[in-house]
C-alpha cells in the first residue's frame, strides 16, 4: 500500500496513491490523517488496503490525478524523530580525514541523534538557511514509521512494528556540528528541518527488495541535474531497521508515528577503499560531507564546496523496472527572509 499526504492544514490530509503513482484517491471515512491511521494501525490497515486495491483495480469512487507539488511529507510533523548512523563507512570516513579512530563499539551499538520532529519541509519545499558559511548540506536516507512501540523490546518484535517506509533529506549545516558535539551535548541547531518522500509505503510493496530489515535497492541522488550518488541502501547497512528501532526502545516507549531513520546511505568501494565520485565510475555519495572527507583523504584537503543558494538536489529510489516507489524529494536551497 502507497499512503501520502495531501499539504493543507498543520496535519494534512491522508490519500492513498496508486502503485503507478499516477492516481489517488482520500482516505476519507477511514482516516483523516497518517498519524490517526498509525495510532490505530490494525484495525484501519485493512480498510486502507481495500480501498487501495480498488484504486489499483480502477474502481475507486472519487479518485483523481496524482499531484506531487500538492504533497507534504507523509508525517508532517511528528511525536518522535529519531535518526540513526547505520553505514559505518560513512562514520569511519569522517573519523579517518580528522585521524581519529573508530571505537569498536560503533559495530555493536548504534549511534543515533534526537531530531526535531516538530515541523517537517515538504518534499518539494526550498530549504530555507541563514548563511551558505553554515556548511549546507544534504543527506540521503531511509526511514521507517512504527506503531506504538514497547519499552525494551528485542530486535525481532521491533521488525513488526515497522509499518512503513520512507525516503529522507536529512539537512544538516556542517560548520556548525564541530562546536555543537564540542559540548558534549550532540546536535541541535546543526539540524534543521528535515523533509521525507512525498511518498510512503508497506513493506510489502518493496518484494524481495525488503529483506532483513534492509531496503536492498539504490538510493539515486542528482546535485544541480548531475548523478551524484546511486549507493546501494542494503549490503551495508550494519544494523538493520529493527535493531534500529530496538535501540530508540531501550528504555522508553515510542510512541505511534515514531520515525527512525538508516543515517547517509554509503558504501566503500568494490576493493575496500573510500569510495569513488559516479564520474570516477563509483557509486558516489549521499551527502556533501563523505566526498568532502574521501578528498581529504586523498588529497589532503576538500575541494567540493557545500551547497549554496540555488542548489538543488533530488533524492529519489527506484524499484528493478527502473519506476519511482516513493516519488522525489526535490528541493532548491534559498537565503532565509525574516517574515
Amino acid at each position: 500500500m502507497k499512503l501520502a499526504t495531501l499539504n493543507v492544514g498543520r496535519d494534512g490530509e491522508l490519500i492513498i496513491v496508486s502503485r503507478d503513482l499516477t492516481r489517488v484517491v482520500s482516505a476519507t471515512g477511514i482516516a483523516a490523517t497518517l498519524q490517526q491511521a498509525i495510532e490505530d494501525w490494525d484495525a484501519l490497515a485493512p480498510r486502507l488496503e481495500e480501498r487501495y486495491a480498488a484504486l489499483n483495480e480502477g474502481r475507486a469512487e472519487g479518485a483523481f490525478e496524482l499531484d506531487m507539488a500538492a504533497l507534504h511529507s507523509p508525517l508532517p510533523r511528528t511525536y518522535d524523530w529519531a535518526d540513526g548512523s547505520a553505514y559505518l563507512n560513512h562514520v569511519q570516513l569522517v573519523r579517518q580525514a580528522r585521524n581519529a579512530e573508530m571505537p569498536e563499539t560503533f559495530w555493536t551499538d548504534p549511534l543515533m541523534y534526537q531530531g526535531g520532529g516538530d515541523r517537517f519541509l515538504a518534499p518539494s519545499a526550498d530549504i530555507e538557511a541563514i548563511s551558505e558559511e553554515h556548511g549546507i548540506d544534504f543527506e540521503g536516507e531511509i526511514a521507517v514509521i512504527t506503531d506504538d512501540v514497547p519499552m525494551a523490546v528485542t530486535p525481532e518484535q521491533a521488525a513488526g512494528h515497522i509499518k512503513l517506509i520512507m525516503l529522507v533529506n536529512d539537512v544538516s549545516l556542517r560548520g556548525l556540528i564541530p562546536g555543537e558535539l564540542a559540548k558534549g551535548f550532540g546536535f541541535f541547531q546543526a539540524k534543521p528541518a528535515s523533509s521525507f518522500s512525498p511518498i510512503c509505503v508497506t513493506p510489502d510493496e518493496l518484494g524481495d527488495a525488503w529483506k532483513d530489515g534492509r531496503v536492498h535497492l539504490p538510493l539515486t541522488v542528482h546535485l544541480n541535474g548531475d548523478k551524484f550518488g546511486e549507493p546501494e541502501a542494503g549490503p551495508d547497512m550494519i544494523f538493520g531497521f529493527p535493531e534500529l528501532v530496538a535501540h530508540a526502545a531501550r528504555t522508553r516507549y515510542l510512541g505511534a508515528g515514531a520515525v527512525i531513520g538508516s543515517g547517509t546511505v554509503s558504501n566503500p568501494d568494490a576493493d575496500g577503499g573510500p569510495g569513488k565520485p559516479v564520474a570516477d565510475g563509483g557509486v558516489g555519495y549521499s551527502c556533501l560531507a563523505e566526498v568532502r572527507m574521501v578528498e581529504t583523504i586523498l588529497h589532503g584537503s576538500a575541494r567540493t564546496p557545500f551547497m549554496r543558494f540555488g542548489d538543488r538536489v533530488r533524492i529519489e529510489m527506484f524499484d528493478r523496472d527502473g519506476k519511482s516507489i516513493f516519488g522525489a524529494i526535490d528541493q532548491r536551497v534559498v537565503q532565509y527572509q525574516a517574515k
